[in-house]
């Protein structure tokens, strides 16, 4: 919870490149196969110097290492897509990091969902990873004795609380020279589990007057608690020669004055080299995935065909200035609306590169110019979809000039939706806030762009200054409004009548400026487009470098919570300063297990 990292005695984050993480929640695209997936990660991570032959050699040799041939060719699947099994999307996502050969690698539970066999060629490949020079600490849940063999050293925590750390060879004497021996036939990590999880001690005092649960008990326990069992084993460790051997080499290691530690970033492909690939990768997700762009395109089409047909030939007529507004205003408000749709999409493709980034497979620049080149092409074909059914449709005008325009506005709304709804994408936690948070944002941006209030008559402070400036929704408005009515002349309200001139309808009854050109409020639109991608820029940059922070006032707080609590006061804890506490990895029900 507190206290520092080093490496090679020096202080260092454990983020961004220094180490490889595999999670226990398997964080891939479903839209991909396997074999894709692996190479795609290795494009983004390998030498840019290594040629085709050998960056094919690695990939296909991690596919065999991990047991993954037969299903290579399989998408992983998603909410639509049928895929590979939990067990083999594991081993998958313990692919993509020993693809590199990290020299220090973090794994929680690594064998979850595996049956006995993959499980032990899993903890097998580990091992030899470990034994070619580099460092393996894992979270191991319910291992095999075969599996339990393979590992090294043993830390086996226990409510935070360090129980042993050693050598694994050495626990099941540790805990036998403490009054636990573990019987012949019983696997050594079940039984150091049943020693030390004292979850379940209420209920074994009830089922105590089960004489056989009490025979099996008291072979390996006698009459104790596990409470008292894991006091008991505490306090042998404190002063058992484990303890005194790590504390020394802990000392040593945090006085070495060695070389800085390199990391070999998983960052050694040329960035021209990674765009290429995340735009390639996050193209084909985008196309695969009905729920991203297709299913959004089908509903522009059908409602641009709704929109066209009821302002069908809308004319030039009196009545007429009004359809022409409304319909206007329906394109570039309630059409734009719609891009929210695509916001679940979002959050999944925001989880895939947090756990890329903290891996240290890409920049957070690189990602960003990446989304938009490969959601460009979607935007513009919705935009120009919409754009041309309800322009020949309605029939606004007749020049081609003004059919561009319309296109190239519609491109810049949506565009700028898309980025907002990214944005939010990375402050929310999930999907069913970001949509509340994503429908209230576009709702403001809709009742300040000019149509439902005009502009000038909307309060000075706050929504006209500076909300109608910032938003997308009225500079869009204005430009459609100007390009349809600038030229025009419709009928009066009265038969016989002078004719009103485009221009005097967009004074007086919308309040638009019409002396600034329509390309300067299209102009407008694209200078909040970058606006909002640097933006995105900035916040994510501003998490990297305030998370550590954030979390140091958690810990502390926690901290301070903890030590009001009786069972906290009493145990019995580490007798080491907190620089010295190694905790490569805790699980409070797990074996920590680092293999060198």
């Amino acid at each position: 919870m507190s206290g520092n990292v080093l490496l090679n005695g020096k202080k260092r984050r454990l983020d961004y490149g220094v180490v490889a993480y595999v999670t226990q929640e398997d964080i891939v695209l479903g839209t991909l196969t396997v074999r894709e997936t692996i190479s795609y990660s290795a494009n983004l991570r390998l030498p840019s110097s290594m040629t085709k032959e050998e960056v094919n050699g690695i990939i296909e040799g991690t596919i065999m290492e991990m047991g993954l041939q037969d299903c290579g060719d399989r998408l992983i699947g998603n909410w639509h897509l049928r895929g590979i099994s939990g067990g083999e999307k594991k081993r998958l996502s313990i692919a993509l990091e020993i693809l590199t050969r990290p020299s220090l690698l973090f794994l929680d539970e690594p064998t979850s969902g595996l049956d006995s066999a993959s499980a032990y060629f899993v903890a097998q490949t580990l091992r030899n990873l470990g034994h070619d020079g580099k460092t393996v600490i894992s979270s191991i849940h319910q291992p095999s004795s075969e599996v339990f063999a393979l590992f090294d050293d043993l830390f086996l925590l226990s409510g935070g609380q360090t129980i042993y750390f050693g050598p694994a060879k050495k626990a099941v004497e540790f805990f036998a020279k403490a009054g636990f021996p573990c019987p012949s036939r019983r696997n050594p990590s079940d039984h150091f589990l049943r020693c030390i999880n004292s979850d379940f001690d209420a209920v074994t005092t009830t089922m105590m007057a089960c004489q056989r649960v009490h025979e099996e008990m008291s072979i390996t326990t006698g009459s104790l608690s596990t409470a008292a069992i894991k006091a008991t084993l505490i306090e042998k460790y404190r002063w058992s020669e484990h303890a005194t051997t790590a504390r020394a080499r802990i000392k040593e290691i945090s006085s070495i004055e060695g070389h800085e530690f390199e990391s070999k970033s998983n960052c050694e492909a040329k960035w021209w080299k990674q765009l290429s690939t995340l735009t390639r990768r996050s193209f084909v997700n985008m196309s695969r995935d009905v729920g991203y762009y297709w299913i959004r395109i089908t509903i522009y089409v059908a409602l641009s065909l709704s929109v066209g047909t009821i302002f069908y030939e809308v004319g030039s007529s009196y009545r007429a200035i009004f359809a022409r507004g409304a319909c206007g205003a329906f394109i570039s408000g309630f059409m734009t609306f719609m891009s929210i749709g695509g916001f679940p999409s979002f959050i999944e493709e925001m989880k895939v590169f947090y756990k890329e980034r903290l891996n240290g497979y890409y920049g957070v620049g690189v990602y960003i110019l990446s989304n938009f080149l490969s959601s460009f092409p979607f935007v513009a074909v919705m935009s120009i979809a919409t754009g041309t059914i309800t322009y020949y449709m309605v029939r606004f005008r007749t020049e081609f000039s003004h059919y561009v325009y319309i296109c190239l506005d519609l491109i810049g709304c949506i565009a700028v939706v898309e980025s907002s709804m990214m944005i939010i994408a990375s402050l929310v936690p999930n999907f069913l806030m970001g949509l509340i948070i994503g429908a209230g944002y576009i709702g403001v941006m809709m009742m300040t762009a000019g149509y439902f209030r005009q502009i000038p008559d909307l309060p000075k402070i706050f929504w006209r200054y500076p909300i109608s400036y910032i938003n997308y929704g009225a500079w869009g408005l204005q430009g459609a409004f100007k390009n349809d009515m600038i030229g025009m002349e419709f009928d009066p309200l009265e038969p016989g009548g002078t004719k009103l001139k485009g221009e005097i309808i967009l004074k007086t009854m919308l309040g638009i400026r019409v002396e600034i050109s329509k390309w300067w409020d299209l102009a407008a639109v694209m200078i909040i487009l970058v606006l909002l991608r640097v933006l995105f820029f900035v916040i994510l940059k501003f998490k990297e470098r305030a998370a550590p922070f954030l979390y140091s006032i958690y810990a502390r707080q926690t901290l301070q919570r903890i030590k009001k609590r009786p069972s906290f006061r009493k145990g019995p804890s580490f007798p080491s300063k907190p620089h010295q506490s190694l905790h490569p990895l805790s699980s409070q029900e797990g074996l920590n297990s680092p293999i060198h």
